[in-house]
C-alpha cells in the first residue's frame, strides 16, 4: 500500500520500468499524474503499472465500473486503510456500482452481526459514498441499471459479473481486481489489453452437450467447464438458456476457474467470433454434472437455507414467493438481492419476509454466517464452492424448488 511519501519514488519506478516502450499517456493523463489529488495520482499510477505488466500501449476510457472489495469480512483493516488513502479528494468519473457488503444496512441485527463489524462496515460504506458511487451493494449491477451495451469498454471486478458483461451483454472488460476497478472509477480509464481487444475474444474449448440441460444443471455445468478451462474461454453448443440461467452459469464458471467470457452458439451476441484454430473439444455427459452436484453435498441437515448468490432477479424472487405460498417449516431462510430490485415488488417482498429474511446489500458468502451456522443448503454453485473455505460451512446443494418443497 502506498503512503504519501512514497509517491515520487513510485513514479520513478514506473518510469524506469517503462523506459524503452512507455505506455502512451494523453496530455490530460500526464496532467493528472502531476497535478491530480493524491488519490487520483495513486489511481493512475496503479493503472499504468497494470498496463506495464500486460504490455498495454495506452489507457482507454470506460463508460462504467463495478468495484469489488466492500465487505469488512473480505478486506479487513488493510482494505479500510487503502480506501481511506485512495478516496481522498476523489470522485467517481463514471457510473460506478459496488459489490455486496457484509450485512444488510437495515437488518444487520437480525443477521447477528457484531457491533465491531457494523462500525467497520459503515466506515467502508462511507468511503465509497464519498466517491459518489451508486447506492448499489450488489454482485448483479446489470440488474439495477449498470448494464453496458455491445462493444462498450468497462472496468468490472466481481468475477461472475465480468463473465456476464463480456458474454451476455457483449461489453468489454478484463477480470479486474478491487483496487484496479476502484482506480478506473476514479480516473475513468483502464489499460487497453486482453478482452478489450477483439482478437482475444475467441474461444479455446468447445463443449458439446448430448442432452437438453435442465435448470438445476447450469451451476454444475459452469463448475465442470471452469475446472477444465482454467483461464481459457469456453464455447458451448446445443445449449438453450434464459438470462437467469446465464447468470447462474457465469457465477459457477467464475468460482471454479479463471474464466472471463464464454460463447453459446446462436445465443450470445459475439458467438460468431467462434473458436481459435487450435482448440480442445469436450463432450459433456449428464453423469459429469451429477458428480459435481454430489461433491457439493457434504451434509443434509442445514442450519440455514440461502438463495441469491448471485443476487436474485425479479423473476427469481417471484418464483420463490409463489413456492412459499405453501408455507415454510424449515431452518432459517435467507434470500439475498439488491435493494433496487425490491423497490417495485412489495407483495413479493412481503411474502418472502413472512417465511424468511429477504436481505439486501449483502450475500451469505461475505457475511459472518460462520458465527452461528455450520451447514448451509443452497441452490448456488458459487456458494457451494466458496462456503467451505470462506465461511467454514458444510453444504447441501439442490435446485430452489427441491429445497423449498423439502422444508414445507
Amino acid at each position: 500500500m502506498l503512503r504519501k511519501g512514497e509517491l515520487q519514488s513510485r513514479k520513478q519506478k514506473i518510469s524506469s520500468a517503462k523506459r524503452g516502450e512507455p505506455l502512451e499517456l494523453s496530455p490530460e493523463q500526464e496532467r493528472l499524474l502531476k497535478e491530480g489529488s493524491y488519490g487520483e495520482r495513486k489511481a493512475l499510477e496503479l493503472l499504468i503499472a497494470l498496463g506495464d505488466v500486460y504490455d498495454a500501449s495506452k489507457l482507454i476510457p470506460v463508460t462504467s465500473v463495478h468495484i469489488s472489495g466492500a465487505s469488512y469480512k473480505t478486506i479487513g483493516d488493510p482494505g479500510l486503510r487503502f480506501l481511506s488513502e485512495i478516496c481522498e479528494g476523489c470522485r467517481a468519473k463514471v457510473k460506478s456500482t459496488v459489490n455486496p457488503i457484509g450485512m444488510d444496512r437495515e437488518r444487520f441485527h437480525e443477521m447477528r452481526v457484531s457491533e465491531e463489524f457494523v462500525v467497520k462496515q459503515k466506515e467502508i460504506i462511507g468511503y465509497y459514498e464519498s466517491l459518489g458511487v451508486l447506492d448499489s451493494w450488489t454482485c448483479t449491477p446489470y440488474l439495477i441499471g449498470n448494464r453496458p451495451g455491445l462493444g462498450e469498454h468497462v472496468a468490472w471486478a466481481e468475477s461472475s459479473a465480468v463473465i456476464f458483461a463480456n458474454s451476455v451483454l457483449g461489453a468489454r472488460t478484463n477480470r479486474e481486481g478491487g483496487p484496479s476497478a476502484l482506480a478506473s472509477s476514479i480516473t475513468g480509464l483502464t489499460p487497453d489489453y486482453g478482452l478489450h481487444k477483439e482478437e482475444n475474444r475467441k474461444a479455446d474449448v468447445l463443449f458439446e452437450l448430448e442432452f437438453d440441460l435442465e435448470e438445476k444443471e447450469f451451476a454444475p455445468l459452469g463448475s465442470f467447464a471452469g475446472e477444465i478451462c482454467g483461464a481459457r474461454m469456453p464455447y458451448f453448443k446445443k445449449l438453450s438458456a434464459t438470462e437467469d440461467n446465464l447468470k447462474t452459469l457465469s457465477a459457477s464458471l467464475a468460482s471454479s476457474g479463471s474464466v472471463s467470457m464464454f460463447h453459446i452458439e446462436g445465443l450470445t451476441p459475439e458467438w460468431e467470433l467462434g473458436l481459435k484454430e487450435e482448440c480442445e473439444s469436450v463432450s459433456v455427459d449428464r453423469k459429469d454434472l451429477e458428480e459435481i452436484a454430489d461433491s457439493w453435498n457434504t451434509e443434509d441437515d442445514p442450519d440455514l437455507v440461502a438463495f441469491g448468490c448471485p443476487h436474485c432477479s425479479t423473476a427469481e424472487l417471484g418464483k420463490l414467493a409463489d413456492m412459499l405460498k405453501d408455507g415454510w417449516k424449515g431452518p432459517e431462510l435467507w434470500v439475498c438481492t439488491s435493494r433496487a430490485v425490491c423497490e417495485n415488488i412489495p407483495e413479493t417482498v412481503q411474502l418472502i419476509n413472512k417465511h424468511g429474511k429477504l436481505l439486501c446489500d449483502t450475500c451469505v458468502i461475505v457475511s459472518s454466517v460462520e458465527d452461528f451456522s455450520s451447514t448451509i443448503a443452497t441452490n448456488s454453485g458459487k456458494a457451494s464452492t466458496y462456503l467451505p473455505t470462506l465461511c467454514k460451512q458444510k453444504t447441501m446443494f439442490a435446485d430452489a424448488e427441491t429445497l423449498v418443497r423439502r422444508f414445507q
